[in-house]
């Protein structure tokens, strides 16, 4: 650490998950934190950091903003005003500040309203959650009002994480995560709510059991064991988000109806079309994921034979990027690990001529999955209008509730989640 930098101390106000995880990463590397949570949390936040002289919690944001040199807001992005307005007039004069939300216009709003002039102001995000070790995962950097020398302290402080970094605008960040989260999260959540709509634990059923199936029960449980304002202030506040999970609602209803009417060339037309959109000219290109990859991460026993799935989810994604015009290789630098397994599964079905053609036979030809994608429909469509409405009760409290049903098995599908993502990072780490 260079000299001039060892009187220096970064804040973070907001001590959830990804609080947390800053703290010991930040003070493992040197660095003095200055923390802070709700009251409430004070003593068990003394207590949890108690051999950890170099972090110390203090009782409010007027104090980590008074005493840092650099302050992160680790707060829910639905909350990001209401706690800039109340701890940023404390701000230390020509301090840094920056945020962790994942959507950042109004988190920027917040600091341009409610800062002193004299502060600058850089954001970031670790596009990846606390469980996962930042080490390689992308982390971007806003510069949006800063000096050149207080933007090289900010890459200073965060070089400890040994993320990749990407420098964007706050706007574009926006836009780009919400290429990369928003469909991905509505995807798994609202497969999530149909299986819990039919009362099944997917991974007890044989059709629900290897390659595909895995990332998508896996990943399922992982995102339900997470926090709800994760994804429901991303959702919700970033109107690039809404837009896109709205097309997606609107491309499962549409495919369904496809398949129910058993328009099977009208339907292979649309998939095929959305293919060339999408993957058209990555052809050549090798695949993110292989199925065998993944028969290893399953929580229910492989069958002898795998049984045929439409992949309603799948040819939905496809659909709704040839809709908005995404190409999904484009942001690899600023993909999530959900993002890169999402990916990764639709590639290889829509890579694969032969599976491809099965999935669309099956939609149209065998009904084992038909009561599965009538409740996936009716929660693409619940999910989107709630965000659209910017219900933020409404999204918890849906959300509270399948998270309560699956959280019996939330403890082994996290392990294995985490295994997963282990490997795959390891196997597109240089895509």
């Amino acid at each position: 650490m260079a000299t001039t930098d060892d009187a220096k101390s970064v804040g973070i106000i907001g001590m959830g998950d990804m609080g947390i995880m800053y703290a010991r990463r930040l003070s493992d590397a040197g660095w003095k934190v200055n923390a802070c949570d709700i009251p409430e949390k004070y003593e068990a936040l003394v207590e949890q950091f108690k051999d950890r002289p170099k972090v110390e919690i203090m009782p409010s944001g007027h104090y980590v903003s008074r005493a840092s040199d650099y302050i992160i807001y680790s707060v829910e992005a639905k909350n990001i005003d209401a706690v800039v307005k109340l701890f940023g007039p404390s701000t230390k004069m020509g301090a840094i500040v920056g945020g962790q939300t994942s959507c950042k216009a109004p988190e920027i709003a917040a600091f341009e309203k409610h800062l002193p002039k004299d502060v600058n102001i850089v954001s970031c995000h670790s596009l990846h959650g606390p469980g996962v070790h930042p080490k390689g995962q992308p982390l971007v950097l806003i510069k949006h009002r800063a000096t050149d020398e207080a933007f090289a302290f900010v890459e200073r402080v965060l070089s400890c994480l040994e993320s990749k970094v990407v420098h964007l605008t706050y706007q574009e960040h926006d836009r780009i995560t919400a290429d990369t989260q928003a469909v991905t999260h509505a995807a798994f959540l609202s497969m999530g709510t149909a299986w819990s709509a039919n009362n099944q634990f997917p991974w007890e059923s044989q059709r629900y059991v290897g390659g595909i199936e895995n990332v998508k029960i896996n990943i399922t449980l992982r995102i339900y064991a997470n926090k709800w304002h994760v994804y429901a202030g991303l959702a919700i506040l970033n109107p690039a988000a809404q837009v896109q999970i709205k097309q997606y609602a609107e491309s499962v209803t549409e495919l369904y109806k496809l398949m129910l009417a058993g328009h099977k060339e009208e339907l292979r037309e649309r998939v095929h079309t959305a293919r060339k959109a999408v993957f058209g000219g990555y052809e050549g290109k090798e695949l993110l994921l292989r199925d065998e990859l993944l028969d290893q991460f399953s929580l229910g026993v492989l069958p002898e034979k795998r049984l045929k799935n439409n992949h309603l989810s799948l040819l939905a994604i496809v659909d709704c990027w040839w809709k908005l015009g995404t190409v999904p290789y484009e942001h690899m630098i600023c993909s999530t690990p959900l993002f890169r397994m999402w990916l990764g599964i639709t590639e290889y079905l829509f890579r694969h001529e032969e599976l491809l053609e099965e999935a669309i036979d099956t939609a149209i030809d065998d009904n084992t999955f038909r009561a599965d994608d009538l409740e996936f429909t009716f929660a693409a469509r619940d999910w989107s209008s709630r965000v659209s409405l910017g219900h933020f009760d409404g999204y918890r409290e849906k959300f509270e509730k399948i998270q309560e049903y699956f959280a019996p098995r939330f403890p082994e599908a996290t392990r294995l989640g985490n295994e997963m993502i282990k490997t795959i990072l390891e196997k597109t780490k240089d895509e």
